[in-house]
């Protein structure tokens, strides 16, 4: 028998962010004359979101024992046979996100109360961050399409106003303007694929559109000889490259970098851009029956983890570097669900989450000890100033770059084998990509360590002037001003993110990979996609995987890069630079980031700017000015210009006109009526 969880308490998870949210919201902004102080506004929302995490916790260790809940907590339209409903699937796979995304929501809470400090717009920034969570919660909780893209709407909407926090200043309007159109374009293929599947199926709950998967299988697209299910399974995809920031949408994550720290924390680690890697994990009973739909994530994933990879390399703002590690790390995640790994692609999830948390948050705090200078060209030596978040740091890029023992490593190995595990078109690139990107990460994050926080101290030397990032005038330290380290309510949220980036791989991989943890919340075929089973067939403990991987290949690989990173930027500090001008061309490519932002410009901007500009000229201005409102002015000019002349105000003209008209009527009832006449 089926344990059923108390719906309730499900409701009350995602219900106790917006309630904070909507009080923060309307009582603590001029909305309703700010009613309610700051003190009270972070109270409220970091209560909400305590709330939800406490629960969520207490629903995974249900779910552990047992427990499950799929039903609807309310019908919101019934159209003919369809129910559009509000309803929750509670399984293995939802309450490991439901605690991952109140977690690091929460550490951002709390978090916020000193980077914000002082602030204008801190009681909306609450209020925003509030009603993120309570949008992804949504999203992870849902068990239907309707919902789900409710959820995945919503997490767009609120992470544009995030990302245009500092409303004032061009570059801010300009970044979410980007993320909003960028994202479009995913949802235009995420919502022809739930379109595909409505039509198909007769329904939007995931249950019934998965009971008939193989039937899907078995179908081509009407009027085309393409497969049903491998069109439907792209189209979704298509919505996570644009959540997702996958290679090429994923253009708006770097230039999201503009919103202030916390909400990039929030952004890259557990919340919007882990949506379509959920979402692809959720419907494996559909994607694990299109090997085609599989080989194009592939593609896409390792793309993304190589070359923005080496983006990473060339990035001089702090939050940047970290910015093109999501993107990388996210292409890891899309590539483990390309060759069936799921669990794998959920297990990165969750460890990159807890420590790119961290990162974000330790490059806030660097940012905050250094007056709002975020380039790491003016920084150096700030391990004597800034010693825990040094090590908060340290310890993040640890886990990041897959060091043995740390949680990064036991979920990003695990990837790397899986996918030398494959049979799947396009694995053997792929092998290639996640291999090299070992090197390039390990490069790029050590190379940001080593320039902050060791050599020559850069700091100080000129009183200057940039531009207005993180909403304040002036940023950097005057001559003669040392950094210091940030306050306990920023630093004690950077220590409970370091325990589980550290530890938790170590204590999980065996249950959630292989064991029965994620139960049937997800599916693979194991006959036809054997990654995971040969996964385990290696597998003898956590410990015995970490001391193997010291005589690993990719160990060596990480080795050089921390190396490399150690020569350019410690002890040969002039070979960066020589090797630039060496490979100019190369170098010019990765600071244009491929050009791609010029050709959506060109493609895009101005291709959608020629149509305006042809619909308004031949369109509005021709056709519909011209012929159809101007020319039909024209024609009752003219008609009334001929009756105008029937109306000469004369009576005798009038009398005539009447004895005609009776004359006229007086013929036509004779010639009528009267035969004889005819």
């Amino acid at each position: 028998m089926q344990l059923t969880l108390n719906l309730p308490l499900l409701c009350a998870i995602p219900m106790a962010p917006l309630v904070g949210s909507v009080i923060a919201g309307l009582f603590g902004t001029r909305l309703l004359g700010n009613r309610i102080g700051q003190g009270a506004t972070q109270t409220i929302t970091i209560l909400g979101v305590t709330i939800a995490f406490v629960l969520s916790c207490f629903v995974l260790v249900q779910v552990l024992d047992g427990f499950y809940f799929n039903g609807t907590v309310y019908r919101w339209m019934q159209l003919g046979e369809l129910n559009l409903d509000i309803g929750f699937l509670i399984d293995p796979l939802t309450a490991t996100m439901m605690c991952v995304v109140t977690f690091v929501s929460l550490m951002v809470h709390i978090y916020t109360i000193g980077y914000m400090a002082g602030e204008e717009g801190y009681n909306r920034f609450f209020s925003y961050i509030s009603l993120f969570t309570f949008a992804m919660l949504m999203l992870v909780m849902s068990n239907n399409m309707l919902q789900l893209f409710f959820g995945w709407e919503a997490v767009g909407v609120v992470s544009y106003l995030l990302i245009g926090f500092y409303f004032e200043r061009q570059t801010a309007v300009f970044a979410n303007m980007k993320a909003f159109l960028v994202n479009r374009v995913g949802d235009f293929g995420f919502i022809l694929g739930i379109g595909l599947l409505l039509a198909s199926t007769g329904s939007m709950n995931y249950d019934a559109i998965f009971a008939q998967n193989t039937v899907l299988a078995a179908q081509t697209l009407p009027g085309t000889g393409w497969n049903l299910l491998t069109v439907a399974c792209i189209c979704l995809f298509i919505g996570a490259m644009g959540k997702s920031a996958q290679f090429p949408l994923h253009v708006w994550l770097p230039d999201s970098m503009e919103g202030p720290t916390p909400i990039s924390a929030l952004i890259h680690a557990a919340t919007m851009v882990t949506a379509g890697i959920f979402m692809v994990a959720r419907m494996s009973p559909l994607f694990e029956l299109s090997d085609t739909a599989l080989s194009f994530i592939v593609v896409i994933g390792s793309i993304t983890t190589l070359f923005m990879g080496f983006l990473g390399i060339v990035q001089n703002d702090i939050k940047r570097v970290v910015a093109y590690s999501t993107l990388s790390q996210l292409g890891y995640m899309t590539v483990a669900l390309g060759v069936s790994a799921y669990p794998v692609a959920i297990f990165h999830l969750m460890t990159h989450a807890f420590f790119k948390a961290l990162l974000f948050l330790a490059a806030g705090s660097v940012i905050l000890g250094m007056h709002h200078e975020q380039d790491m060209r003016k920084m150096g030596g700030l391990w004597k100033y800034m010693p825990l978040t040094c090590l908060m740091m340290l310890i993040g890029n640890l886990a990041l770059i897959g060091t043995p023992f740390f949680s990064g490593f036991y979920s990003k190995d695990s990837i790397i084998e899986a996918v030398g595990a494959s049979h799947i078109a396009g694995s053997g690139f792929a092998y290639f990509a996640v291999m090299a990107s070992v090197f390039v990460t390990a490069l790029y994050s050590f190379r940001l360590y080593f320039y902050v926080f060791h050599g020559k101290e850069r700091f100080g030397t000129a009183h200057h002037h940039g531009s207005k990032d993180e909403g304040h005038d002036h940023h950097g330290l005057a001559p003669g001003q040392k950094p210091h380290e940030s306050p306990l309510v920023v630093t004690i949220p950077l220590i409970l993110l370091a325990i589980p980036s550290v530890i938790i791989g170590f204590y999980t991989i065996d249950p959630l990979l292989f064991g029965t943890y994620f139960g049937d919340s997800i599916f693979i075929d194991i006959a036809r996609h054997p990654a995971m089973e040969e996964l385990a067939s290696e597998f003898h403990g956590p410990v015995s995987m970490a001391i193997h991987a010291f005589t690993s290949p990719v160990f060596l690989l990480v080795i050089l890069g921390v190396l490399s990173a150690a020569i350019g930027y410690l002890w040969s500090t002039g070979l960066p630079n020589k090797i630039s001008h060496a490979i100019a061309p190369l170098k010019k490519l990765l600071d244009n980031k491929y050009y791609l932002d010029e050709l959506n410009q060109f493609v895009f901007a101005k291709g959608l700017v020629g149509i305006g500009r042809f619909l308004w000229h031949r369109g509005d201005q021709n056709v519909i000015d011209g012929f159809l409102v101007n020319g039909s002015a024209h024609l009752v000019g003219r008609f009334s210009g001929v009756i105008r002349h029937l109306q000469s105000g004369y009576l005798y003209h009038y009398a005539f006109a009447m004895i005609a008209g009776v004359a006229v009527l007086l013929a036509w009832v004779l010639y009528a009526y009267l035969p004889i006449v005819r």
